[in-house]
């Protein structure tokens, strides 16, 4: 799954509009839109967002990645691909690794 629609979910999930990134981050409600549309933004602009979305970006080796899925695995966070918009609602974070 691509970053940007995450962002989107995990802004729901907080229930936040775009124009509320404004007071979280600074960063106006056209700007942030661009992003969510998928737009290029740069890497300081998605520490940004991710600050402002109460996250983190992960930079994850690739021979790495099958033990970060089983520690996700064992706290009990769903890393299997989102099956429909519920899911996806519940934990945007979900596919992250697929």
């Amino acid at each position: 799954m691509k970053l940007t629609p995450q962002l989107k979910a995990r802004r729901l999930q907080l229930g936040l509009q775009q124009k509320d990134m404004k007071l979280r981050i600074g960063m106006n409600q056209q700007q942030y839109q661009r992003i969510e549309a998928g737009g290029n933004p740069r890497l300081e602009t998605l520490e940004l967002v991710a600050e402002g979305l109460d996250a983190e970006l992960l930079l994850i080796p690739k021979d790495k990645i099958r033990a970060v899925k089983a520690l996700l695995s064992e706290s009990g966070t769903s890393i299997a691909p989102a099956q429909d918009k519920a899911k996806l609602d519940e934990n945007p974070w979900s596919d992250l690794l697929e």
